[in-house]
């Protein structure tokens, strides 16, 4: 499959298909789930802004709300000039089974607006989110739905929107998002909670399936805030990266990279990118080839669609660790499967983030603030017995860790459904 066809790829019918396939195990009928097929309220907002050389543009975004059935809806908001409302839509469906699967009482939600933030200055950017909250302001809040940081958007714009909707509020309502700096009410470890959940579970993966950690051999797409992370703490674990790219390719080391190094270059080098990284024994690879790597584990933390029907009988890994959301498509999946690969499934795997924000709202709510160990140890405790779960069921319907994840979140969010009934 080319890259045109991973583009016409809709997200939204590939989280059907595994919905539906999830539901008939559980042996649910239509009615009982069918309700997690549509999402509750979809917003789409025309946003204009006066550009600084003068000129008005007029912006796409959204915000859609997937299942609020267990709690607020809860999910991040995406800047990217190729997103769409069915990727919105089907990360908000994501958001919601990846609440249920870790248990916490969150519902799902999305927010993205179609813009390429590089080219926008920081006025711009910051009048851009602005006006963009007090267009969605009347179904976000602290009890109703909750942002967060997302692909193109970072902690400073999280406090831009706390700001906003404090100032329609009249006071200040540092629950409205989470991902915010932490000098106006984030939390300790937020910043790494993802990749530090990546990393948890494939430790955990490894120790299943009776493979140390000390020497294995990991490639890791995307060098952000997740696979960066990821990759530094899996080092850390004894793990060899032998593999990490970002957007503009990869680089590689067979007897290991420096990780640290890496993450230096890039975080102290404004506009610098994993191509003009140079190091002792470092070849430049791409994006494909890293995919493609022999490693044992590969984590793909960079976008969706990633592993697409044609790429998939090249991998080598025999586990696959999902850091971003959707990067295997459905047909891919199908054939992942066939070749005894193992993925640690998008909903369980990068739970981490989700998990530190309802910390982190936990700690606004209640006005009080948690060190780093209790917020890191309260992940791990959270991130493992989840993982034991899902591994549980899996084996127990005989199915993919996949599978797995989404039997136990269906199964949760249906619960909950069926008790609160349907209105009126």
């Amino acid at each position: 499959m080319s890259g045109n066809e991973l583009q016409r790829e809709n997200p939204y019918d590939n989280m059907l298909e595994v919905l539906d396939e999830a539901a008939s195990m559980l042996g649910l009928c239509e009615k009982d789930y069918v309700a997690l097929r549509h999402p509750e309220r979809e917003l789409k907002v025309a946003i204009p802004i006066d550009m600084d050389d003068g000129s008005i543009h007029v912006f796409e975004g959204y915000r859609v709300q997937h299942s609020s059935s267990r709690g607020p809806c809860k999910g991040g908001i995406r800047y990217h000039q190729d997103v769409d409302v069915d990727e919105v839509k089907a990360l908000a469906a994501w958001m919601s089974f990846k609440s249920a699967v870790v248990n916490i009482p969150f519902g799902g939600g999305k927010g993205a607006i179609k813009v390429d933030p590089s080219k926008l200055t920081k006025n711009e950017l910051k009048r851009l989110t602005r006006r963009y909250i007090a267009m969605i302001l009347p179904i976000i809040g602290p009890e109703r739905d909750i942002p967060a940081p997302d692909v193109g958007t970072n902690a400073e714009i999280m406090g831009w929107i706390m700001d906003t909707y404090s100032v329609f509020k009249g006071y200040t309502v540092p629950g409205v998002v989470t991902g915010k700096p932490i000098e106006v009410g984030g939390s300790l470890g937020r910043k790494e909670a993802t990749g530090r959940g990546v990393m948890l579970v494939t430790r955990e993966i490894l120790h299943r399936l009776g493979k140390p950690a000390i020497g294995c051999r990991v490639a890791v797409q995307g060098m952000g805030n997740v696979g960066g992370v990821a990759a530094k703490l899996l080092s850390r674990e004894g793990c060899k990266i032998i593999a990490v790219s970002d957007v503009s390719g990869g680089v590689y080391n067979k007897k290991g990279l420096n990780v640290d190094d890496i993450i230096d270059f890039l975080s102290e080098n404004t506009g610098k990118f994993l191509k003009d990284y140079e190091g002792e024994g470092v070849t430049h690879i791409t994006n494909e080839e890293l995919l493609c790597a022999d490693v044992d584990v590969l984590i793909p933390a960079a976008m969706e669609n990633q592993i697409g029907e044609s790429l998939a009988p090249k991998i080598k890994a025999s586990v696959i660790v999902e850091g971003a959301n959707g990067p295997t498509n459905l047909a891919a999946d199908k054939i992942l499967e066939k070749n005894g690969k193992i993925i640690v499934p998008d909903i369980l795997a990068n739970a981490g983030g989700v998990v530190v924000s309802y910390f982190e709202w936990v700690q606004n709510i209640q006005s009080l603030m948690w060190d780093e160990e209790e917020v890191n140890m309260n992940l791990e405790k959270i991130m493992i017995r989840s993982f034991n779960e899902v591994w549980d069921k899996a084996h127990e319907n005989k199915t993919t860790l996949r599978m797995g994840a989404y039997i136990v979140a269906i199964d949760r969010i249906v619960k909950a459904k069926k008790i609160r009934g349907i209105f009126p």
